[in-house]
């Protein structure tokens, strides 16, 4: 674990380390994997620097096991109209995704054999319903939400991974504001740390919000946070936590026209209190992952381009401006990102 750790500081070294000109190779960097397709990828989820998982428009589900060096589309059969948003894989033959939408289109799916049959665990029959993120605990316990309906955020509950699901009770889930709502952006709109903590990003109404469970989203409680809201295209994007204490959040405004000035903020407290980033990332940023054994480096992203940070969300530094929607990493040093037009990419060292 020690050399792992000594490696992940020196991978956020060099990541915010300009590359010397007689040693450019030497400079970690996003390298692009042929996905074979033009769709977007909004669901990214990374098993290993081997393995990977992607989900995204027209019903598409690819995988990889070596690495990005080829991709198989195992997309659920009969699904070229759904679009996916986010899955949640548990090595390379066990994975969850979810399709997104109004009523009916908002679909859960589970595969134990690497896409090569997947089966429907969970259909949207409330057409005021719609599903936005999935998140897991462990192999077994995991949440799923929706916007808000009668006007508070839905939880699906799982404690079978995946296979089956159902609607939580909604009273300890605090009022909506008016427009509030989740982003179906990267997949990071509900992500958890341990077995029973999850937090839950809303964005769209008068404040942008962080609301967080200790008891596997039994109950609910609400921290403001300072990334600007007030309207549907506003709010948090994307959160992650390297502990139950220690939390990223990024979002802004994801209009291409409109500035993102505030679009970062971190919690030392497990999200009670939220602190604006002194120097964040120039633009809207939907996707954010810490990277792996450090406790002060982590990545964000957006179509902009990519930001670090080696003081734990303080300060941001733009290392790449490809286009990218969400990013995740794996305990062995392996990052992905993924995003619009097919784009797959590995960060390479």
């Amino acid at each position: 674990m020690a050399t792992v750790g000594l490696c992940a500081a020196a991978l956020a070294a060099a990541l915010t380390t300009p590359a010397q000109a007689h040693e450019p190779a030497k400079a970690p960097h996003w390298e692009l994997k042929d996905s074979g397709t033009d769709v977007r990828f909004r669901g990214l989820s990374a098993v290993s620097r081997d393995t990977a998982w992607v989900a995204g428009s027209k019903g598409t589900v690819l995988r990889t096991t070596d690495g990005g060096a080829n991709w198989q589309n195992v997309s659920p059969p009969g699904g070229a109209d759904l679009e996916f948003r986010d899955i949640e894989a548990f090595d390379a033959r066990r994975a969850v995704v979810l399709a997104i939408g109004e009523g009916e289109a908002s679909r859960v799916f589970r595969t134990d054999d690497g896409g090569a049959t997947w089966t429907e665990s969970f259909r949207n029959t409330d057409a005021k319903a719609f599903y936005d993120c999935l998140t897991f605990f462990d192999r077994r316990h995991g949440l799923a939400m929706s916007d808000p309906v009668d006007g508070r955020f839905r939880i699906l509950s799982t404690s079978d991974g995946g296979r089956s699901w159902k609607v939580l009770p909604s009273d300890g889930m605090p009022a909506a504001q008016d427009g509030e709502a989740g982003f179906a952006a990267s997949g990071q709109c509900l992500v958890t740390s341990g077995p029973r903590d999850v937090w839950l990003a809303t964005g769209g109404g008068a404040r942008a919000r962080v609301l967080h469970s200790s008891d596997r989203g039994l109950t609910w409680t609400a921290a403001d946070t300072p990334i600007p809201a007030g309207d549907p295209a506003r709010g948090v994007f994307a959160l992650a936590f390297r502990d139950r204490s220690h939390g990223l959040a990024v979002g802004g405004d994801y209009r291409a026209d409109q500035a993102s000035p505030q679009a970062t903020a971190l919690t030392p407290d497990g999200g009670r209190t939220w602190t604006p980033a002194t120097q964040p990332p120039p633009a809207y940023r939907s996707g954010v992952t810490w990277l792996p054994h450090s406790r002060t480096a982590a990545l964000a992203v957006g179509p902009t381009g990519t930001d670090l940070t080696t003081d734990g969300g303080r300060t941001w530094r733009t290392v790449d401006t490809g286009s990218y929607d969400t990013v995740d990493c794996t305990p062995d040093l392996g990052c992905w990102a993924s995003g619009e037009k097919g784009r797959v990419a590995r960060l390479e060292r």
